[in-house]
């Protein structure tokens, strides 16, 4: 039989990681590649919300494709830094 303490125990933390990954969804992260020739916004969840150009990286087709995925890699990078953050700040082992 479930001990009802564990049970509430195991709810209260449900509503904590709930309430982290909502407040997660709405904080951004910001990364950029070339000196802020690219530069990207994302949220916690990953998504990208905004990618910014500047005019000299999109005169140069060569470069900027490799400056794009080198600003959204550094952005999902501090958003799963972010995401580690508030979700071990709940104190759960692992995450």
């Amino acid at each position: 039989m479930i001990n009802r303490k564990m049970l509430k125990q195991a709810q209260e933390l449900q509503s904590r990681i709930l309430k982290a990954q909502e407040e997660i969804a709405r904080l951004t992260v910001e990364a950029s590649a070339g000196g802020g020739a690219v530069t990207v916004v994302m949220t916690g969840q990953p998504r990208v919300q905004e990618v910014r150009i500047s005019p000299e990286a999109a005169a140069d087709p060569e470069v900027l494709p490799d400056l794009i995925v080198a600003a959204v890699n550094e952005a999902l990078t501090k958003a799963q830094e972010l995401t580690s953050k508030h979700l071990g700040s709940l104190g759960i082992p692992g995450m």
